[in-house]
């Protein structure tokens, strides 16, 4: 099993949190921005840096990992096992050209209807329980 770090960007509006789910290179399904640990990078820095690299998000990391989620990951050849830890980023803004701007599609969903295009059951719970005003502003 391998540890990821994942970013569940949100923005308020009218009082009501929304989530950016991006799609995944490979299947073109809903996601949350992810990735590998980064030498140097404690791990909310690095969910914060996927979520600019996959998702052009300019933000803030208000808490520590507020869940986990697990998946396989699908290689060319092999199957991977993995755990992600979930930290929430506050998004500022999003910018149109980023790493991965070419390769992805991202959207804001309400955390309703995001937890209906995720395939994870950890991940669609994470997002039913999801409350932004128990975080830092």
């Amino acid at each position: 099993m391998r540890t990821q770090l994942g970013a569940l960007c949100y923005r308020v509006r009218d009082g009501k949190a929304e989530v950016l789910l991006i799609t995944s290179r490979r299947t073109g399904r809903w996601v949350i921005p992810k990735g590998w640990p980064m030498g140097g990078e404690t791990p909310g820095d690095a969910a914060l840096q996927e979520a600019w690299e996959e998702a052009g998000v300019i933000g803030r990391l208000t808490s520590n990992a507020i869940g986990v989620y697990s998946y396989v990951k699908q290689g060319d050849q092999d199957q991977l096992p993995c755990i992600v830890a979930v930290f929430p980023i506050k998004v500022k803004r999003l910018e149109e050209k980023f790493p991965e701007f070419r390769e992805r599609r991202r959207k804001w969903f309400t955390l309703k209807k995001a937890a209906t295009r995720v395939m994870e059951p950890e991940l669609r719970h994470i997002l039913t329980t999801f409350d932004h005003k128990q975080l830092a502003d």
